[in-house]
Order: structure tokens, then sequence, then C-alpha cells
């Protein structure tokens, strides 16, 4: 029979272990475009990948840049200039 001492300890290191692995298993940021050279300058919400780039080009030739890549995996797109 392990004592009361050891059980706690176990107890304690299991339940730390599964607090800890959730929160360092997601991402703190959308994943970078393809290439180097990407800036992220934001993020907005629009119904299309297409819609978003379209609309995020003049912004970044404004700004010195010549494209634009929008990370369509999330509803809320980040947008990034090179």
């Amino acid at each position: 029979m392990k004592s009361l001492r050891t059980r706690i300890g176990v107890g304690l290191a299991v339940g730390a272990a599964a607090v800890a692995i959730p929160l360092t298993s997601t991402t703190a940021f959308a994943a970078p475009p393809p290439g180097d050279g990407w800036v992220p300058v934001g993020a907005e919400k629009y119904p299309s990948k297409a819609e978003c780039e379209a609309k995020e080009l003049p912004n970044a030739q404004a700004n010195g840049y010549h494209e634009v890549w929008c990370d369509d995996s999330k509803a809320i797109m980040p947008i990034f200039n090179r």
C-alpha cells in the first residue's frame, strides 16, 4: 500500500500535467505564409481569401509592398504583406 505522501505527490503531478498540456499545445499566432519576407500587418474578416487579397493589395502597395497573403484558416483572417 502506498503512503499518503506518495499518493498526494503523484496526484499533484498528474493534475499539473493535465493543466499544462492544453495550455502549451495551442499556437500563439496563425501559421506563417509560405516563403520568406512576409510581415504581419493585421487581421480582418472577409468572405473569401480572394476578396481579402484583392481588397488589401492597394493598401500593401501604398505602403511599399507588392504581395498580400491572407490566412483563410480563421474567420478573422491574419493578413501578411511582402
